[in-house]
């Protein structure tokens, strides 16, 4: 069979495609469109899902869109008449969004692609991240939890699923917390306040959040409460997303915490407002881990099952994901390249395999490169236009240049092959540098990347020699094979590892397998045996406020923007021409 499954229209659109129930093809609309977040019907990503697997619209057996539509509708008019009459302003604004387009999905999709309406299927949203979550893990059964801002009414799911290759597959989720109680909506509040964009910003709270005392967590807990039954709620009155379009907390939420932060105002933590700022941030961070934690500790002691598989926004802190591995019981935890609603196209279209159709269910690739792959013979012709030097080389000379390059300070573009599917730079499209200088951390956050001084950058090491520099906890290697977890760097290291070390003296680690990435595990092994650790630092191959590049366009106009020094696509390399670039600053100026 040939699934097509789409998500679209509140953030991070995305489609992905699957043959005979293994993934084809997927990738994020923004990655095409390059407006980050891009909630627009992902027609870029779809015609690149098709093309790719040269398939045409009318050989597709089913279109599966990752969310009920008129059960959104129901949840957004339920929740403006319940809040009448404060919420008769954003009331036609509303009405216009979901009645405009995001009700009538069906006949979209029908009319964008030219297929019968009976072709387009729906299904649950936590159903799709549950799906995302667990049926590309190498697990046969476990515990599923799904938490995220909302979905059509549920905002947290908890259940179980199982799975045989060649059999059926069964995903029950047995309870849910609805809106407008929701962890994901309880930190984006807290995202908005502290002036970073909602559904983008909040793994800025969980960088911040490390330079804070959590000492405002009592009043944290006033406004999220623990309930009887093992779930939680929030104390609505100091929020306001759900009687406004615009507002995520209320004038209560001031009163307590203080004035938010101005979004064009840097956030200085040698003032005592930076501080302040910081501890609200730690303080949130902290509460979300305990609630989070016990939930998932619950839910193990009533299935108990070892492996537990984590889907939705929430499961991007991996702070409270390294705790859950550690606290709630579970030997495993699986958290999959892309947790958020743009893993829901590839989940949708899997559950729809798998659970609307009844096929036998296959192990996927347990890898996240399923984008546009890089062409290098599109970076020699910009090269060349631009008179920059570029060469071909092969692979154990190219590993060998980079490995001299990055240990004389190099900074270096890297793509390879099929972009990641997810949010994360898993070594196909990232920047890479040297550790050990905390320096060069602060030169690619200020020149590279143009952002906030207190952002962490992330280590990516080899498999076999992650537990010599991080402290892991059993399942540890798993969690960090899609940078999903937060571990400590092991006393001893920190020191040589200053470029990738946060301030609390922890990292969010990359754990490289052959199999999944062979080329950058071969480039960390030649770096540690020429410089004594095999440890790079690894970060999005990006500027502030663009999405990750998919092109080697992308990356070269990228490259040509910002300080770095060398750029690979696959095993062409192009070096910059430092003399002719401040020849040419100094003639502008």
């Amino acid at each position: 069979m040939k699934i097509l499954g789409i998500s679209a229209f509140y953030h991070d659109a995305a489609a992905a495609l699957t043959i005979d129930g293994l993934p084809v093809a997927a990738v994020q609309e923004e990655r095409l469109s390059r407006s980050k977040n891009d909630p627009a019907f992902p027609l870029r990503a779809i015609q690149w899902c098709l093309d790719q697997a040269a398939v045409e619209p009318d050989d597709l057996d089913a279109v599966i869109f990752y969310e009920r539509p008129a059960l959104k509708f129901d949840r957004v008019l339920t929740t403006l008449l319940r809040g009448f009459p404060h919420s008769w302003r954003i009331f036609p604004r509303a009405m216009k969004n979901m009645v405009g387009e995001k009700l009538w999905v069906r006949g979209i999709i029908s009319a964008q692609l030219g297929i019968p309406v009976k072709r387009v299927h729906f299904t649950d949203h936590h159903l799709s991240h549950a799906a995302a979550a667990f049926l590309t893990a190498p697990t046969e059964r476990a515990a599923i939890l799904s938490a995220d801002g909302v979905g059509e009414w549920a905002t947290l799911t908890v259940g179980e699923a199982r799975k045989q290759v060649g059999g059926p597959t069964e995903i029950s989720l047995r309870r849910e917390v609805r809106f407008p109680h929701s962890l994901g909506l309880f930190y984006s509040a807290f995202t908005a306040w502290l002036g970073f964009q909602v559904n983008e910003g909040e793994y800025k709270v969980m960088g911040l959040a490390a330079y804070g005392t959590p000492r405002f967590a009592g009043e944290v807990r006033r406004i999220l409460q623990r309930t009887p039954d093992g779930a939680f709620a929030l104390d609505l009155r100091y929020f306001d997303y759900h009687q406004a379009v615009d507002a995520a907390y209320s004038r209560r939420f001031v009163e307590l915490f203080g004035p938010p932060r101005d979004p064009f105002e840097p956030i200085d933590l040698a003032t005592p407002l930076g501080q302040h700022q910081a501890d609200v941030a730690a303080s949130a961070q902290l509460v979300l881990e305990e609630v989070i934690v016990e939930i998932a500790a619950a839910l193990q002691k009533e299935t108990g099952l070892p492996d537990l598989c984590l889907g939705g926004g929430v499961a991007l802190n991996g702070v409270a994901n390294a705790r859950i591995l550690r606290e709630a019981g579970y030997e495993r935890l699986f958290v999959p390249s892309a947790p958020g609603d743009a893993g829901c196209a590839l989940g949708a279209a899997l559950w729809a395999d798998r659970i609307l159709f009844g096929q036998p269910h296959r192990d996927c690739p347990d890898h996240p490169f399923w984008g546009p792959a890089v062409e290098a013979d599109d970076l020699a012709r910009l090269a060349a236009e631009d008179g920059l030097p570029f060469e071909r080389v092969g692979d154990a000379a190219l590993i060998d240049r980079l490995v001299d390059a990055i240990g004389h300070g190099a900074i270096v573009g890297w793509m390879e092959g099929a972009a990641e599917f997810g949010p994360r730079a898993l070594g196909h499209r990232s920047i890479l540098a040297d550790p050990g200088d905390a320096a060069m951390r602060d030169r690619i956050n200020r020149d590279i990347k143009f952002r906030e001084s207190f952002r962490p950058f992330a280590p990516v090491v080899p498999a076999e020699h992650a537990a010599t520099y991080f402290e892991l906890p059993a399942g540890g290697a798993r969690l960090g094979r899609f940078m999903s977890g937060v571990f400590p760097v092991r006393p001893e290291w920190r020191n040589r590892l200053r470029a990738v070390t946060h301030v609390d003296g922890t990292a969010r680690v990359q754990i490289v397998e052959p199999a999944m990435a062979p080329r950058l595990h071969a480039l960390l092994m030649a770096y540690g045996q020429r410089h004594g650790s095999p440890v790079l630092l690894n970060t999005s191959f990006n500027l502030a406020g663009d999405p990750i590049v998919t092109s080697a366009a992308e990356g070269y106009s990228t490259f040509r923007r910002a300080g770095m020094d060398v750029l690979i696509a696959d095993n062409l390399m192009v070096r910059r021409d430092h003399a002719r670039q401040d020849h040419e600053l100094e003639a502008v100026a």
